[in-house]
């Protein structure tokens, strides 16, 4: 599971299986004992799943994904050997 980074405990990371097809850009952000959520990347920063996190987390959450992006995109497309082709 490579991770992208991690920011007060939370882990910003995509899975090495992400569908076949592969799913859209996204990532997943995970804090154990707290909960997990799931977000596209474009075209804007939207949740698609959340396991557990209350509204204040989440705003946090999309908004270090917002400003992370290019580095999450970045990181996709090294990982799986892709380009952007948003």
């Amino acid at each position: 599971m490579p991770v992208v980074f991690v920011a007060r405990g939370w882990r910003f990371h995509f899975y090495s299986n992400e569908g076949d097809p592969r799913e859209p850009i996204h990532v997943h952000v995970a804090k154990r004992g707290i909960g997990d959520a799931k977000l596209w990347l474009y075209p804007e920063v939207t949740l698609a799943d959340n396991h557990g996190l209350d509204a204040r987390a989440l705003r946090w959450i999309i908004e270090q994904v917002s400003l992370r992006r290019p580095e999450i995109t970045s990181a996709w497309h090294e990982h799986f050997g892709t380009r952007d082709e948003r």
